[in-house]
């Protein structure tokens, strides 16, 4: 009990505090129902003992049959606190372990979580210092930056034309605002532009022999781009349908936002292509202003979980992937334990690449720009089925699917299974034009790992359905992504691209 743990609270309440007047046989149940029978003081030693059950024995009259003798004002409140007759068991309660307590939140588990966190901080500390001293410092810049990355000029001079794409999209929406063109010519011309602005970046890396980290940054900033072309010219051309109705006579549905007025201006465009989202409008909210501290804090951040980044891939994965061979090729069982060992630090890098882009970066991108809608992303880690994870993971990106891919599909008749599966055909090619160009190999292993993706939906809906009020999704989702299915994608690149270098090398 919390009472011998406060001696000087206890003396304190002693002091200060009376009897309290038992009930006669004839109150109901033998309890204080009357708020002038509790002392004051009485309540303050309850509260401090800080139990339930001390709380029950003090107010209670259980175990006697008499009322108790009267006694001095001064006398002590533990002379019938928690006395042999009190029933020490009064309600149904779960242990704090149990799973009903775990999965329902009754039960505040802060101690356990920092228990966690101290054990993996000693243990990786431990491994780190184990593999410096057998291995010393085996960080390499060979496989990010090629001795010739600084005149690699091809790539940054591609990366730097990427802004003529949406002035000439700009252009063109000029043009359909003030009639110049017909609307199908309107529609070609984005199509044109829009293509061209990956096909571009995929014809200059493919013709030079890139370094691979640059050929990732060129291909993920040409599809961001892509995407938010697509965005700028569906809305326009939506917003040109809505006005169109408007000057009819029409009724618009009150879900519209109309509150601004269709128009063109470079500066939104401008905005847009700078900001932290992929879907277009004339207006987003903002913030009053920039706090320069902030932004400071989370560039150190950043550098910080960068240089982490790069140290584990550098000192762990890359060993363990070159002393591995191909998974498809080899004996199984060591594939297997290849593929477990490296799902720890791939583990740690996809973490550590969520945490620098999705929420240091893009923040610090939205606070220099004072943009308002910062969810990037959603407790994903609480994601019971995979459809839950590719919702809540990366919101930029959702938000633009069911804008301008999924309910377009579905306003056009599509059934919901068909437009979900167009969405993931979409999401597999980038992925794979993402990893595979800058490689020069196309085997589609990112593109089947995202289409593989559809029926693990579909199982994990079952699971969830079946066993409700459970994790069993979220378990099946966390060894899908972190113990199978990434590791093996990099061990599967990682031999192509050494195969193909030694083909290279012998012709």
């Amino acid at each position: 009990m919390a009472i011998a743990d406060q001696p000087e609270t206890i003396a304190t309440a002693i002091e200060h505090s009376t009897v309290r007047r038992r009930p006669t046989a004839t109150s109901a149940g033998g309890l204080y129902n009357s708020p002038e029978s509790t002392d004051s003081s009485g309540e303050d030693l309850v509260k401090d003992s800080g139990s339930d059950d001390f709380m029950d024995t003090v107010d209670s009259g259980v175990g006697y049959s008499q009322p108790p003798q009267k006694h001095d004002d001064k006398t002590s409140v533990l002379d019938f606190a928690y006395r042999p007759s009190v029933p020490a068991h009064r309600k149904v309660r779960e242990s704090p372990l149990s799973s009903d307590s775990i999965f329902h939140q009754l039960q505040s588990h802060a101690g356990l979580f920092n228990l966690c966190i101290v054990v993996l901080v000693a243990v990786n500390s431990r491994l780190i210092i184990e593999n410096l001293m057998k291995y010393g410092f085996l960080i390499k810049s060979g496989f990010w930056f090629s001795s010739y990355s600084l005149s690699d000029w091809p790539l940054f001079m591609c990366c730097l034309s990427l802004v003529i794409f949406p002035f000439t999209a700009f252009l063109v929406e000029k043009l359909a605002q003030r009639k110049c063109i017909p609307e199908s010519v309107v529609v070609l011309l984005h199509i044109i532009i829009t293509s061209a602005s990956v096909l571009y970046p995929i014809l200059v890396i493919l013709r030079c022999d890139s370094a691979f980290l640059s050929g990732v940054t060129l291909m993920l900033l040409s599809c961001v781009v892509w995407l938010k072309l697509v965005s700028y010219a569906h809305t326009n051309y939506d917003m040109r349908q809505l006005t169109k109705s408007i000057e009819k006579g029409e009724a618009v549905p009150n879900t519209v936002n109309m509150d601004y007025p269709y128009s063109v201006s470079f500066k939104s465009l401008a905005y847009f292509m700078v900001a932290p989202t992929l879907c277009y409008q004339q207006s987003y909210p903002r913030t009053p202003y920039i706090r320069k501290g902030w932004v400071f804090r989370q560039l150190v951040k950043l550098i910080i979980f960068t240089g982490v980044m790069g140290f584990i891939i550098e000192q762990y994965i890359n060993p363990i992937v070159q002393n591995s061979q191909h998974p498809f090729k080899g004996d199984l069982l060591y594939a297997i334990e290849r593929v477990l060992k490296l799902s720890v630090p791939n583990l740690y890098v996809w973490l550590c690449m969520f945490y620098c882009f999705f929420h240091l970066w893009l923040n610090i991108l939205a606070e220099l720009l004072r943009f308002g809608d910062r969810e990037f992303y959603k407790d994903w880690w609480n994601a019971k089925t995979v459809e839950d994870y590719w919702r809540m993971w990366n919101m930029p990106v959702h938000k633009w699917m069911i804008r301008h891919l999924y309910f377009p599909c579905l306003r056009h008749g599509i059934p919901k299974a068909v437009a979900l599966l167009i969405a993931f055909l979409v999401s597999a090619l980038f992925h794979e034009l993402c990893i595979a160009v800058p490689c020069h190999i196309f085997k589609l292993w990112a593109f089947g790992g995202i289409m593989f993706q559809v029926p693990l939906v579909l199982i994990t809906h079952h699971l969830q359905n079946k066993f409700r009020n459970s994790m069993v999704g979220n378990m099946i989702f966390w060894f899908i992504f972190s113990i199978l299915g990434q590791p093996m994608c990099v061990l599967l690149y990682y031999h192509d691209l050494m195969n193909r270098k030694i083909k290279l090398d012998q012709s």
